[in-house]
């Protein structure tokens, strides 16, 4: 168990002051067996004329604010500490009858499990399959598993990870073309690769936290941001993590926030505002984590 400090900051600047309008956060983690939340706070400058919390159609908490004052700058500040208990790889037991490929999900898994587990990308050559199947062939028994570990230390090591500020998320095909992307969209390449095996999976956008601070030898990549990444449904062990940015399995080093079916509805802020044309100078992001 480790306890992490969390301080997240987001900073918008305009050449003038500008009206706000709705914008929408999503930085409170999820809390569960494996995530424990001691204290969260958020402080936005200039204050909001209105503050509410939803939970989204995933269960999500996301933060709603509204202004009425006009600015050139507007900060959102989150900060939270947590006990987080990450399973490891062998304590994810998977049943029997899904410990190895092909196998079909229970009919009440298959229904709830719904659009997560069908393809969201067009593959007309069938490309993103072949590469899974090769995988899944170099995969003893073609274990369940084991053959997710395999693609997602495959995925680390043929990818090259990138820092991409463009909004959205590449195809799968276009991050198999070149080769490269950021986490996002290798965990969206991810996503259909799992889909293709016909598996349920899930988005996640959250945090990664260095080993280093709790006395590891290495850093991991993509630290320091907002981070993505992967969860699968598997009979037996329910919603497994897998990073493939990083090959992490079971969510070591990793804060989940919110979980979603796309990469685009778990973008951790939205928002707009109104102004002249060319307004907008820059957009800041900071992320720290620090241990106990």
């Amino acid at each position: 168990m480790v306890i992490l400090n969390v301080n997240h900051r987001t900073c918008y600047r305009y050449s003038e002051a500008v009206q706000f309008g709705e914008h929408r956060l999503m930085s409170r983690p999820r809390d569960s067996h494996d995530l424990r939340l001691i204290d969260t706070t958020l402080r936005i400058e200039p204050p909001s004329s209105a503050l509410r919390w939803i939970h989204d159609v995933f269960g999500n908490s996301i933060a709603i604010a509204t202004f009425d004052e006009r600015a050139d700058t507007l900060t959102f500040e989150s900060s939270f500490r947590a006990e987080h208990y990450p399973a490891v790889p062998a304590a994810i037991v998977v049943e029997p009858y899904a410990a190895r490929f092909p196998f079909s999900y229970a009919a009440d898994d298959a229904l709830d499990l719904g659009r997560t587990k069908e393809r969201h990308y067009p593959d007309p050559e069938h490309r993103i399959d072949q590469w899974v199947k090769n995988v899944l062939h170099a995969t003893p028994g073609a274990r369940t598993l084991e053959t997710l570990v395999g693609i997602t230390s495959s995925i680390r090591d043929q990818f090259q990870y990138v820092v991409r500020e463009r909004e959205g998320v590449q195809s799968p095909l276009e991050t198999l073309a070149l080769g490269s992307g950021s986490c996002r969209d290798l965990a969206v390449f991810m996503m259909e690769a799992a889909r293709t095996l016909g598996l349920g999976a899930r988005f996640v956008s959250g945090y990664l936290y260095d080993e280093v601070l709790v006395g590891a030898s290495g850093g991991m990549v993509g630290s320091g941001a907002t981070h993505a990444w992967v969860q699968v449904y598997l009979p037996g062990a329910g919603w497994v993590e897998f990073d493939p940015t990083n090959a992490l399995v079971g969510g070591r080093n990793l804060i989940r926030v919110a979980v979603a079916r796309d990469a685009a509805q778990a973008v951790p802020l939205v928002g707009s505002f109104k102004g002249s044309p060319g307004a907008f100078l820059s957009l800041s992001v900071d992320v720290t984590v620090t241990t106990e």
